[in-house]
């Protein structure tokens, strides 16, 4: 009688724990559906005609497939073009912001200097300030300067709004990595330049990756800064030429979830490709050994 009784309280807890886990993945689940099921509704107005998409009830499934929308981009519409200026735009605010961010993640993590506090709270002090209070005197900069309708120099202002979160992850990354291995390195005679090329860099990868990951998405995605300052339509970049795709007299609904859907495209390969790193790279310097 005594070994039964003693079953129980393990028996109450093997059911606990099985009903926290059915609870734990129903809600994944809903969680999952809640966020992709707007992708999915986006991807199957796309593809499916019209007359589908409009009855009621609407159809989860796809009924049949029509590509008129995606000609409509191509044939009507210079998509590829857009795309093409984005991918421009994000590869070089990535570069300049990796080439900000890297110093700058070192000094404010392994070197000691007065106002060194400072900075860092003034950086994030910039990330409070919403970007609609300074499109204006931007706009003005510009202009006097004749950098308006300018690709590159879009991309460098994109990339001085994402340099002090970018500072901050990498920071993160090299508190990660042991003091002694960099203090062993300017022992042998290494630089402090020779430290972050061969001790940190090879050992924050993730954290590189995760800044690179932030810097591309934050460009590919700003709209308000790219319509103050980019007039031309010749110079449009994805955000900017989905935007015309609205009008005062017509919105072609599902040409816009089309280029919605061809727009996402680059964006979602890109993370796929290098998800695995992205994760160890946000979290680097959380928990400490």
């Amino acid at each position: 009688m005594s070994s039964i009784g003693l079953a129980h309280p393990a028996s109450r807890t093997d059911r606990t724990a099985a009903v926290a886990a059915i609870l734990r993945a129903a809600l994944i689940l809903v969680v999952c559906f809640v966020l992709l099921f707007p992708v999915y509704w986006m991807v199957l107005n796309a593809i499916q005609p019209s007359e589908y998409s409009l009855s009621w009830p609407p159809s989860l499934l796809p009924r049949g497939f029509e590509w008129s929308n995606f000609r409509h981009l191509f044939e009507d519409k210079p998509i590829v073009d857009w795309l093409l200026k984005s991918t421009f735009v994000a590869a070089i605010v990535v570069a300049a912001t990796l080439i900000v961010v890297v110093p700058a993640a070192y000094a404010l993590s392994r070197l000691r200097w007065r106002g060194q506090n400072l900075l860092g709270l003034f950086l994030l002090f910039t990330q409070i300030m919403p970007g609609a209070m300074i499109v204006a005197p931007e706009l003005t900069l510009f202009r006097t300067f004749g950098w308006t309708d300018n690709l590159t120099a879009l991309a460098f202002l994109h990339a001085a709004f994402v340099v002090p979160l970018c500072t901050w992850i990498l920071k993160s990354s090299f508190d990660a990595v042991p003091r002694e291995l960099v203090e062993a390195a300017l022992v042998d005679g290494c630089s402090h330049t020779a430290a972050l090329w061969r001790i940190m860099l090879p050992l924050t990868r993730p954290g590189l990756v995760a800044v690179s990951v932030v810097a591309f998405f934050s460009s590919w995605n700003e709209y308000l800064f790219s319509s103050a300052l980019i007039t031309q339509s010749d110079l449009y970049t994805g955000s900017l030429g989905l935007a015309t795709l609205i009008t005062q007299l017509d919105t072609p609904l599902f040409v816009l979830m089309a280029a919605g859907v061809m727009f996402s495209v680059l964006p979602v390969a890109f993370y796929l490709a290098i998800q695995r790193h992205i994760l160890r790279g946000l979290t680097a310097g959380a928990v400490k050994g």
